[in-house]
């Protein structure tokens, strides 16, 4: 298959995977809209590839308020738009031990950052990207390894990323059965721990020694983009595709005949 798009918007393109993709993405002939909160990130991505490879957009995206108008204003600018890539995220520890030191705005902000934003900003650009039709366009969303087995420490964030999981399969359905969107590709990507910041902002995990748990930039990239130009639908990294592979072709096997099910008018057995 090939990558086949031209114009990517890549949320959270300061740091780690976001920039790691959008990297390659532009070395396969992609002009990228970099997203996200800091503006000297943003410059140095723009500055390292240049004005005609990379424009540039500081944007909050808990921020849900604001979603439907900065995305008019995207597509406004790069009518040319037909990849967008939900990558950002944050991730917190939640102790139930200790009831008294959960920070319900940071509870609040992780579920809007990770999930419910993703779902505004769907809302806001997919009626752009189904105009497109027949052009292939594409919905590319970052999950974790954590959306198919928590971790206790971040359950908060596992329960998001479960969320997110459980979304692109319910889109990527949606999507495929109706004859004005099919040209929408769904992709979910699912890494397992990588060593980013994400991990090196958390003063737990550093003062446990665990800021630089997982597997590298460059062995994410070389799965993540596999599995982008094979056209995989949901790319399983590093060691979930030997871990996990068998039980998620089981899970959609079952969700097809669910969904024939519901389809014929009846539940599946």
């Amino acid at each position: 298959m090939g990558w086949p798009y031209k114009t990517v918007l890549m949320l959270g393109c300061t740091a780690g995977l976001g920039v790691a993709m959008a990297d390659r993405m532009i070395e396969n002939g992609s002009f990228v809209i970099a997203v996200g909160r800091r503006q000297d990130r943003l410059d140095e991505f723009a500055a390292r590839h240049g004005s005609d490879l990379v424009a540039t957009s500081r944007f909050d995206i808990s921020d849900l308020d604001a979603i439907k108008t900065w995305a008019e204003g995207i597509i406004k600018v790069h009518p040319s738009l037909d990849c967008v890539v939900l990558n950002a995220g944050i991730q917190r520890k939640l102790n139930f031990t200790q009831p008294e030191e959960i920070d319900l705005d940071l509870v609040r902000k992780e579920i809007d950052t990770n999930y419910t934003s993703y779902i505004s900003l769907l809302a806001a650009f997919l009626p752009h990207l189904q105009a497109r039709a027949p052009a292939p366009s594409a919905i590319l969303a970052v999950s974790s390894g954590l959306a198919l087995v928590p971790l206790p420490r971040c359950a908060n964030y596992c329960g998001t990323k479960a969320a997110l999981h459980a979304l692109m399969w319910s889109l990527r359905a949606q999507l495929g059965a109706d004859e004005g969107s099919r040209h929408i590709r769904v992709v979910e990507i699912v890494p397992p721990a990588v060593q980013t910041e994400l991990h090196e902002l958390q003063p737990d995990m550093v003062a446990a020694g665990q800021a630089k748990i997982g597997i590298t930039i460059d062995e994410f990239i070389r799965d993540c983009w596999a599995g982008l130009e094979a056209g995989d639908e949901e790319i399983l990294v590093g060691p979930l595709k030997a871990n996990f592979a068998n039980l998620e072709d089981g899970k959609r096997a079952v969700f097809r005949n669910f969904l024939d099910g519901m389809a014929a008018g009846k539940l599946p057995k």
